[in-house]
C-alpha cells in the first residue's frame, strides 16, 4: 500500500497534502492554553465516549448500528465531526510540547475510538444507500448539480427553497455524497486515509462490477478464447458488447469517477487510488475485447462489425480520455487506442482483400439471359453497406492512400481519382472499388456466345450497378456526375445490343417504304423481314432487362426503329394488292400490331419455348 496511508495523528494544511510537518512550537501569543486543551479534550471526550458508550459493541456489524447521520440526529453529526476538528488541534498543540504527556495519550486513544465510529458510519452509509449512490443516480445528479457545497446535515438550516426544487432522489445522492465526504475529510486528517480508502474500494468495486455485468460486459473473454469462437458466437458478443460500452462509460464509469472526486475532494493522490482501484480492472476487461477481435483472422464478413466497434470506441474517446485522465489508469487509455490502431489496420487489411477477391474471381458461368451476376450483387451491397460507415472509413484511411499494385484498362471511364466529383479517400477508394468490378464484369461479358447478349448483360450489370448507388450513401460519396458518366454508358450498351441483336431486322426493311418496287423485291422484303425477326425473336425470348426503366426504354427504342418503317411497308404492300396471290397469307405474317405484341413479350426472360404462336393474329387477320 501507499505510504499516502500512513497514520499521522497532524491534519493536513492543504488539500494535497495528507502529511504535513509538524507545526513549529507555540510562542507566549499562541492561543491554545493549558486550559482551552482541557477544554476541547473533555467536550470531545463527552461527545465521542457518547456514541461509543451507546454502540461500542465491537461485535456489532457495521450495518446494525444507528447512524450518527441520520435525520435525527444531524445536530450530533455536526457537533461531533466539530469535535474531532477541536480535538486535533489539541493534539497538534500537545505533540509540539511532550510527545509522552498523558493528555496526548488521552486525546490519541479518544481519536481511536471517533475513528472507529466514523469507519462503521462510512461504510454503513456507501452500504446501505446504493440506490442513491448507483452509477445512474450520481451521474444524473453531478451533471445537474456538479459540486455539492455543503454538508447534508447544514441543508436543511440553508437553501431550503432550492432544494424544493430538486427531485428526492438528487436531495437524497446529494445529501450522501455529503455526508460520505465530510467522513473522508475528518479521517483523511486525522491520518486514516488508508482505512477509508480500504472500505471505499471494496463496496464500490463490487457495485462497479455488478454494474458492468448487468451489462453485458465479459470480464475474462481473452484472445485465445475469441480465436477459437465461431463467427456466429463471436458476432453475438460483439452485438452485447456494442450495447453496453456507452452505458459502461458514460453511466458506470462516469459516475464512479464523479462519486470518487467529490467524496475525496480533500486529496487528489486518494481520489486518484480510489478511482483507479475501483474501475482500472473493470475498463480494461472492457476496451481490451475490440483489441482481441481486431487482432482475429480478418474476413470479408466481419467487416461491419469491426467498423462497428471502431465507432463506438472512437465516439466515445472524449469521455474516456476524460475520465481515465489520471496517470495511474494511463493503461485504460492506452488499451482503448491500442484497439483502435487495430481496428483500424483490420479494416484496410479487410479492404485489400476485398479488393483482391473481387480481381480473383474466376467464375466460368454465364447468367442466363444475361442478367444480374452474382458478383454485382454482392460487391455492390457490400459496397453500399461501406457507404453506411463512410465518416468512421474517412477516419480509418484518412492517411492511407489508394495503392494501385496493377494498371488496369481505361475502359471504365479511367481512374476515379480523375473525375471531377470525387476527392476524398473514401469516395476515391469505393469507386475505384466498383472500377475493379466492372473491369472483371467485362471479362465475364466476353464469355457470351453471343454479342448481343453480352452487351445487354454489361447493360443490366451497370444499370444496377447505378441503381444501388443512387438508393445509397454512395449518391453522395460519388457524386452526381459519376451517376450521370455511368448512366451515359448504360444506354451506350443497350443501344450496341439493339445494333448487334436487331441489325438483321433493320436491314431487311427497305431504305423508303413507301417508294414504288418490284413485286419481286416485296416478296424478298417480307421474307427477309420474317427470317430475321423471327430468329431474333426466338433467341431473345429467354433475355431479361431486369430493371424496368431500362427494359421499357430498349422497348420503345426498338419499336420507334421498327414500328414506323414496317408500318408504311405493309400498309402499301400487305394489303390488298397482294390478297390476289394466294400465297400472300403465308408471304405476310405480321400486322404491325403483331409486332408490338411481341416485343411488349421480350425481356423478362420467360420464353419457354422461343417460338412465335401460330395463332390468329391480333390486327390484321393473317396467319402467321
Amino acid at each position: 500500500m501507499r505510504t499516502i496511508f500512513s497514520k499521522s495523528p497532524s491534519p493536513p494544511t492543504h488539500h494535497h497534502t495528507i502529511f504535513p510537518k509538524s507545526p513549529s512550537p507555540p510562542t507566549h501569543h499562541h492561543t491554545f492554553t493549558e486550559s482551552l486543551i482541557e477544554e476541547n479534550i473533555e467536550a470531545a471526550e463527552l461527545s465521542i465516549t457518547k456514541w461509543d458508550s451507546l454502540y461500542g459493541d465491537d461485535h456489532v456489524s457495521y450495518c446494525n448500528i444507528a447512524s450518527l447521520f441520520s435525520e435525527n440526529n444531524r445536530d450530533e453529526a455536526k457537533q461531533y465531526l466539530s469535535s474531532i476538528k477541536s480535538l486535533q488541534k489539541a493534539m497538534r498543540y500537545l505533540a509540539s510540547l511532550e510527545s509522552t504527556s498523558d493528555k496526548l495519550v488521552r486525546a490519541q486513544t479518544l481519536m481511536q475510538t471517533a475513528m472507529k465510529r466514523l469507519e462503521r458510519e462510512f461504510y454503513q452509509i456507501l452500504k446501505s444507500n446504493r440506490n442513491y449512490l448507483d452509477p445512474e443516480s450520481v451521474s444524473n445528479h453531478s451533471s445537474s448539480r456538479p459540486s455539492v457545497s455543503r454538508s447534508s446535515f447544514s441543508d436543511s438550516e440553508e437553501g431550503g427553497s432550492e432544494n424544493d426544487s430538486i427531485p428526492e432522489v438528487e436531495r437524497g445522492s446529494s445529501a450522501v455524497i455529503a455526508d460520505l465526504r465530510a467522513i473522508a475529510e475528518a479521517m483523511i486528517s486525522a491520518g486514516y486515509a488508508k482505512e477509508c480508502f480500504k472500505i471505499y474500494r471494496t463496496i464500490r468495486k463490487s457495485i462497479v462490477d455488478e454494474a458492468l455485468y448487468n451489462l453485458g460486459v465479459e470480464r475474462n473473454l481473452g484472445f485465445q478464447q475469441i480465436q477459437k469462437m465461431k463467427w456466429e458466437i463471436l458476432e453475438v458478443k460483439i452485438k452485447h458488447w456494442l450495447n453496453a460500452v456507452k452505458g459502461a462509460v458514460k453511466t458506470v464509469f462516469y459516475g464512479e469517477r464523479l462519486l470518487c472526486d467529490q467524496v475525496f475532494a480533500i486529496s487528489s493522490s486518494i481520489r486518484e487510488s480510489c478511482f483507479t482501484d475501483v474501475s482500472k480492472e473493470g475498463a480494461l476487461a472492457l476496451f481490451g475485447f475490440p483489441e482481441n477481435v481486431a487482432k482475429c483472422k480478418k474476413t470479408p464478413e466481419k467487416m461491419f462489425r469491426i467498423l462497428d466497434l471502431y465507432e463506438a470506441v472512437s465516439d466515445l474517446w472524449p469521455e474516456i480520455e476524460s475520465i481515465f485522465s489520471f496517470e495511474s489508469t494511463s493503461t485504460v487509455r492506452s488499451t482503448a487506442v491500442n484497439s483502435l490502431i487495430r481496428l483500424s489496420d483490420a479494416v484496410r487489411t479487410m479492404l485489400t482483400d476485398f479488393e483482391m477477391a473481387i480481381q480473383k474471381n474466376s467464375s466460368k458461368t454465364t447468367v442466363p439471359g444475361g442478367g444480374i451476376h452474382p458478383l454485382t450483387r454482392y460487391v455492390m451491397n457490400y459496397i453500399s453497406f461501406l457507404a453506411d460507415y463512410s465518416g468512421v472509413l474517412s477516419d480509418i484511411i484518412a492517411d492511407w492512400p489508394l495503392q494501385i499494385s496493377s494498371p488496369l484498362p481505361e475502359s471504365y471511364f479511367g481512374s476515379p481519382d480523375k473525375e471531377e466529383s470525387i476527392s476524398s479517400p473514401i469516395s476515391v477508394w469505393l469507386a475505384w472499388l466498383i472500377l475493379v468490378m466492372l473491369c472483371k464484369l467485362d471479362g465475364k461479358a466476353e464469355m457470351y456466345k453471343d454479342v448481343a447478349l453480352s452487351y445487354l448483360f454489361l447493360a443490366n450489370n451497370l444499370q444496377y450497378v447505378v441503381n444501388k448507388v443512387r438508393q445509397s450513401n454512395l449518391k453522395l460519396l460519388l457524386g452526381d456526375n459519376w451517376v450521370t458518366k455511368h448512366e451515359q454508358k448504360v444506354r451506350k450498351y443497350a443501344a450496341n445490343y439493339e445494333r448487334m441483336g436487331w441489325s438483321k431486322v433493320f436491314a431487311a426493311l427497305p431504305e423508303n417504304p413507301t417508294a414504288e418496287i418490284p413485286v419481286d423485291q416485296v416478296i424478298e422484303h417480307f421474307r427477309n423481314f420474317n427470317s430475321a425477326f423471327e430468329e431474333a425473336y426466338k433467341k431473345q425470348t429467354s433475355w431479361v432487362v431486369t430493371d424496368p426503366k431500362l427494359r421499357d426504354e430498349i422497348k420503345l427504342s426498338l419499336a420507334r426503329r421498327i414500328g414506323p418503317i414496317y408500318k408504311e411497308f405493309f400498309d402499301k404492300y400487305g394489303g390488298v394488292q397482294l390478297m390476289k396471290e394466294m400465297w400472300a397469307e403465308t408471304l405476310v405474317r405480321y400486322t404491325p400490331d403483331d409486332l408490338g405484341n411481341y416485343c411488349s413479350d421480350l425481356f423478362f426472360g420467360s420464353g419457354s419455348s422461343g417460338s412465335i404462336s401460330s395463332s390468329s393474329s391480333q390486327g390484321g387477320g393473317y396467319s402467321r
